[in-house]
């Protein structure tokens, strides 16, 4: 028997709370921790139509479930009325194969799961007292993970840049209705930077849109736009001045993420030894030692990430009995 869950019912079964934050967090730990298996994300170019479309995986040993991740993301969607990002998830069971969720959420489980690892990515390297917070972007995930850095951090500002000022204006204006923040649009990035105590790049840019002379000491960085080889949201100067890097998975973040690209720049050499971020909820290593380091955290998305949240979402409809999901 396999369970349809829709979207509608995960927007419903999974918030972006301290629940769904916890999900994700013990995912990473699982990773620092645990054996898995996560094998490299396979990728699919629809470039005539600026799409792509990532496959993710991943089986932590002893757990009960293992789910495949179909993630689109066709960019000029906007332009249409439609979302940029897409897809669904398939849970199956560990021990026979037998599929056991479909789950039909149109990328929204995606888009949690990757707000909710800012928030964690937060928790552990911004300064505890982190009250400024600059989005770059003006998307989806700018929204969300505005949102989830209130969850882990007493954020009393928020600026919001984007290519398109009138996004980012329209956004600003959306958020300081929803979260009775003071959220500003900006218009030049190197002012939305400064004086922030956290800056989150959300976005598909291929060239940098972050500089290295615009970070000051004690500011936390989160990347997650870089899913890809192309794409580059942080010059590389920036990486090689952070005191801290921080990468969800340094198997792909030397790969495709920001990392990729300030190794291949030659600022950094290639036997460098980092951190990635399971170490640090683990405690097997240290993150921030004083309030003057810059830190930045590489968020490329990981299988083990999605199995989480596929799994919950099943363990939480199941929970709801008849009221939520089909059954075949």
């Amino acid at each position: 028997m396999v369970m349809i869950i829709t979207e509608h019912e995960l927007r419903t079964l999974i918030p972006l709370d301290v629940a769904t934050a916890q999900c994700v967090e013990r995912a990473f730990h699982a990773l620092s921790t645990k054996p898995v298996e996560m094998p490299s994300i396979l990728r699919l170019a629809v470039t005539d139509h600026h799409g792509e479309v990532d496959v993710k995986t991943a089986y932590t040993l002893g757990d009960d479930y293992f789910a495949v991740k179909i993630g689109s993301g066709f960019f000029d969607n906007p332009k249409v009325g439609l979302p940029s990002s897409g897809g669904m998830m398939a849970l199956f069971s560990s021990e026979t194969g037998v599929p056991q969720a479909i789950l039909l959420d149109n990328g929204y489980l995606t888009d949690i799961r990757t707000a909710a690892a800012g928030a964690v990515a937060a928790k552990y390297l911004a300064r505890e007292n982190a009250a400024v917070a600059a989005i770059f972007g003006a998307g989806v995930q700018a929204e969300l993970q505005l949102e989830a850095l209130l969850l882990v951090r007493p954020i009393k500002e928020a600026r919001i840049w984007a290519r398109d000022f009138l996004k980012a204006k329209g956004l600003a204006e959306k958020l300081s209705r929803k979260l009775s923040l003071s959220v500003i649009p900006y218009e030049d990035p190197a002012l939305a930077v400064c004086g922030s105590d956290i800056i989150v790049t959300t976005t598909p840019a291929s060239s940098p849109i972050l500089r290295a002379a615009w970070l000051k000491p004690g500011q936390h960085v989160t990347a997650m736009g870089s899913d890809a080889e192309h794409k580059n949201e942080i010059e590389a100067a920036a990486i090689a001045r952070a005191d801290l890097y921080v990468a969800d998975s340094l198997q792909q973040t030397r790969r495709l993420g920001e990392l990729h690209h300030a190794l291949a720049s030659g600022l950094l050499p290639e036997t460098s030894d980092f951190l990635e971020l399971g170490d640090l909820i683990a405690e097997k290593k240290r993150g921030r030692k004083n309030s003057a380091q810059i830190s930045i955290a590489d968020l490329t998305g990981t299988g083990v990430q999605d199995t989480a949240i596929a799994a919950f979402a099943f363990q939480r409809a199941k929970a709801a009995g008849s009221a939520v999901g089909r059954t075949f």
